[in-house]
């Protein structure tokens, strides 16, 4: 069941009815924001936190070993000529 609703505070306001589940039953909250939302929150950040946060993945792949074996791997698979197929049209004037 996917029920959209809107957060305020620490409650969440429903924005449809949900009459089969009883008062007092446990629930689990899986929580998505939508794409507005993140957008809005990117464009409040200033410059400056947006390069502290650019600053803090940069080198995140470094001092891993098997990326150097995926991007030679890759390399050499761009590299590997197949060859082209060419049809063969036989002649049949004998």
């Amino acid at each position: 069941m996917k029920i959209k609703g809107i957060k305020r505070g620490q409650t969440i306001e429903l924005l449809e009815q949900i009459n089969d589940i009883p008062d007092g039953a446990e629930i689990i909250v899986d929580v998505l924001v939508s794409p507005n939302q993140i957008v809005e929150t990117e464009q409040a950040l200033s410059n400056e936190e947006k390069l502290s946060k650019l600053n803090q993945l940069f080198g995140a792949w470094q001092h891993q070993p098997e990326l150097v074996e995926i991007f030679a791997e890759i390399d050499e698979q761009r590299h590997v000529y197949l060859g082209r197929n060419i049809d063969v049209i036989e002649n049949t004037d004998k």
